[in-house]
């Protein structure tokens, strides 16, 4: 029995996924979306591509999830509220329908979890594996979006969630018999895998980002690399203290037997947290705030003026700091 052609994949996988009006039952060639009153329009396209972000034979519903996920992540950044999401997909040669069941049974899980839906996008042949870019739509109120580079002088950063999870389980992942290696229980396993597959937006925090931060930014290279775009941008420099970090105890059980892995910690990429700058005068508010949203905060350091960023140990020595973190050139 042959495949099904582009005009029937799209209406048997992507169709019930194009819930809102916005989307016009994907029967145009474009969407027509109206913002809220009194809002801007906030856009974040990224891609993932098969051997780069995924592995090829990880399971088409998650890849679905974690591909609308790290952009959702951005928005979060942003104090962003999602507003829909579109997608460019590129099959490879090999795909089953089976594949496209469980890509849209994936999207439909995440859109009714984040409250986003399909908008349009483009379905083409890919001659090296499969690969997703999504665009996703979100609103701020008009002039507030929370900037990356607009952090000052005495700034206290802040990171949400635990860092290091996902590029622990990405080791372990290439690295079968690390985790057994490093006495890790099969649910601390379990848990740093989980991390690297499928991230937690941090959606719930973005009204107290947009209320208290003065920049924000998610962490998808690495902190070193992502807080070295942040100061760049922003003309200042950065302390930073790695006793403050925030570990999982699954991290925390790897470092302990493996202590010098923690340059994937603070390099390796994948977290999809959210680091943030927030004034000195504002620390209080939005620990409640994050508190009151159901996300731990983590004060790591603060910014400071000048270039580069410093790293003070635990006896009080501090030293340039080289970011590292995952390029992709």
């Amino acid at each position: 029995m042959p495949r099904p052609d582009e005009d029937d994949l799209v209406a048997r996988f992507f169709r019930p996924l194009a819930t809102g009006a916005a989307a016009l039952g994907l029967t145009d060639d474009c969407a027509a979306l109206t913002p809220p009153p009194g809002c801007d329009l906030v856009l974040k396209t990224d891609a993932v591509a098969a051997g780069v972000h995924f592995f090829a034979d990880d399971p088409w519903d998650l890849v679905a999830r974690k591909a609308l996920r790290v952009n959702l992540s951005d928005l979060a950044a942003k104090g962003a509220e999602p507003l829909g999401w579109m997608l460019s997909l590129a099959l490879p040669d090999d795909w089953r329908e089976d594949d496209l069941a469980r890509l849209s049974a994936g999207f439909a899980a995440d859109q009714a979890r984040f409250g986003v839906s399909l908008l349009g996008g483009d379905t083409i042949r890919s001659p090296d594996g499969l690969m997703l870019s999504i665009t996703v739509l979100g609103a701020v109120p008009t002039g507030h979006m929370v900037r990356r580079a607009a952090a000052r002088p005495g700034d206290t950063l802040y990171v949400s969630g635990t860092l290091g999870d996902a590029a622990l389980g990405l080791l372990a992942r290439l690295e079968p018999d690390r985790a057994a290696a490093c006495g890790l229980a099969a649910a601390e396993a379990d848990h740093l895998a989980r991390r690297y597959l499928l991230p937690e937006p941090r959606l719930a925090l973005a009204p107290a980002l947009l209320a208290h931060a003065r920049a924000a930014m998610d962490l998808s290279d690495g902190l070193g690399l992502d807080l070295a775009r942040m100061t760049r941008g922003a003309g200042v420099g950065a302390l930073v203290e790695p006793t403050a970090l925030p570990l999982s105890p699954a991290a925390r059980a790897v470092l302990a037997r493996e202590p010098e892995l923690v340059e994937r910690v603070v390099g390796g990429g994948d977290d999809y947290e959210i680091l943030a700058a927030v004034p000195a005068e504002a620390r209080g508010p939005f620990e409640a705030a994050a508190r009151a949203a159901g996300v731990p905060v983590a004060a790591i350091g603060r910014i400071e003026a000048g270039e580069g960023i410093r790293s003070r140990d635990a006896a009080g020595r501090e030293t340039a700091y080289v970011p590292r973190g995952f390029r992709h050139f």
